[in-house]
């Protein structure tokens, strides 16, 4: 990615604005692997375009599903059953997507072939251990090319999965539960899962996991067994998901609802839905403690700010990929905050903890990263380079901040193409009215 500085927009006044923006990465994510899991084909309407879910598509497409374009909406043709001879290795290349270097290993396994993941230089460095421990307790062969329990890595598939009882630790990440869970149904028996890490974080995630099967026919059990144990039963079976309208991405619709505390304006965010699993749905709640009014309108949740915002002392455990975009308006705020719980963010697309702590005391607001949480002190800001260490949520936490800072020059602000391929585009829109380009697969 080019190394460029882009300067964030300083608002002249109080943003209003209605935003729409694209379907959830979480869940496209989500439902392109049970398509190319599934009996028969799937048509996703509103799927995110950006260069995760362009990652995962080719992916699947490397597996031997076909995905195609239909009438705006993506038609996905299932990954064919498995040949009875080796097919021939293929390379998967991840970026910097968690969703395709912890999901797509386990389809791998379903192929008879070697597969062998690679991705960008960031994603070499993020935690891969529970994958390879999950394939190997099921009998899959895995080769470890660097690092031990990280990419690169080959997989060597048989075509089947056996299930069974399978113990993991998924304390640094959900997604080591979520990629289990989407492919349980296709083992030869019903797959067990038991979780026994210190910690469980983003619960949402793994529950946004449930509800998508639960909409394929596939049955999970969830039990909440004693100090912090989680089990979770997927019963075998086929897949089926017809036609699938995913939901709006409510975590890429924080910054755009930061604007209106920043700004003393107004912003409306369309088609939020009224029930969902999706951490983004939390914003409601943590923004309106730090100073602002929220209402509904139909299909449109509202965000006034008030002209004060609030430090907060809060549990981001379950929520912690709202975190850049809490941390940006504490430094701004009229008070200390303490963001607890989020250790698990050391593992991101970068040691978001650590990152946030060298940008936001830079700038002005000091910052501490403790080993499990942030305490910032907000202090006269001043504009300066904000690295965004090839992190989207830090790209737009310095936008956020930008509105009131001038001279805040962001580092490669492109990186949000991984979740929000025109969020400049749609930046400028909400300050200037400005009609952003739409992304394509």
């Amino acid at each position: 990615m080019p190394d460029v500085l882009w300067t964030a927009p300083v608002a002249t006044g109080p943003v209003d604005a209605l935003v729409s923006v694209p379907g959830s990465k979480s869940l496209t994510a989500r439902w392109m692997i049970l398509s190319a899991l599934a009996a028969s084909p799937t048509l996703l309407r509103g799927a995110l375009v950006s260069r995760d879910t362009r990652l995962m598509r080719d992916a699947l497409e490397r597996l031997g599903a076909s995905l195609t374009v239909e009438d705006d909406a993506l038609r996905v043709e299932p990954i064919p059953a498995a040949t009875a001879e080796p097919l021939d290795p293929v390379e998967i290349h991840t970026g910097l997507a968690g969703t395709v270097m912890r999901f797509v290993p386990l389809l791998a396994a379903l192929r008879n072939g070697d597969v062998r993941f690679t991705g960008d230089e960031a994603a070499l460095a993020r935690p891969m251990g529970p994958v390879i421990a999950a394939l190997r307790g099921l009998g899959v062969e895995v080769t470890e090319h660097g690092e031990k329990d990280h990419l690169p890595l080959t997989v060597h598939g048989t075509g089947r999965l056996p299930g069974g009882r399978l113990t993991i630790d998924a304390s640094a990440s959900s997604q080591f539960i979520s990629n289990l869970l989407l492919v349980g149904a296709r083992c030869e028996e019903d797959l067990v899962i038991r979780h026994v890490g210190a910690t469980l974080p983003s619960l949402p995630h793994i529950e946004m996991t449930i509800e998508t099967l639960a909409e394929s026919d596939v049955t999970v059990v969830h039990t909440p067994l004693e100090d912090g144990v989680h089990e979770w039963i997927v019963r075998r079976g086929p897949i089926e998901l017809g036609e699938v309208v995913v939901e709006p991405d409510l975590s890429n619709a924080g910054p755009f609802l930061a604007a209106a505390l920043v700004t003393g304006g107004t912003i409306a965010v369309a088609d939020w839905p009224e029930a969902t699993t999706q951490p983004g749905d939390a914003y409601r709640a943590l923004l309106a403690r730090m100073g602002a009014e929220v209402w509904r309108e139909d299909d449109e949740v509202c965000m006034r700010g008030t002209g004060a915002i609030h430090g907060i002392d809060a549990d981001l455990s379950a929520v912690g990929e709202l975190t850049p975009t809490i941390a940006a308006l504490a430094a701004l705020a009229d008070s200390p905050s303490r963001l607890r719980g989020i250790g698990h963010l050391r593992g991101h697309e970068t040691d978001r903890l650590e990152a946030l702590a060298a940008e936001l005391t830079n700038i002005g607001a000091r910052t501490v990263a403790h080993p499990d949480w942030l305490e910032i002190h907000p202090g006269p800001l001043h504009g300066e380079v904000f690295e965004t260490y090839e992190d989207h949520r830090m790209a737009t936490a310095a936008a956020i901040i930008g509105l009131r800072v001038p001279d805040l020059r962001v580092r490669n602000v492109e990186t949000t193409q991984k979740t929000l391929p025109d969020f400049v585009g749609m930046w400028l829109a909400m300050l200037h009215t400005d009609v952003p380009a739409g992304g394509s697969w």
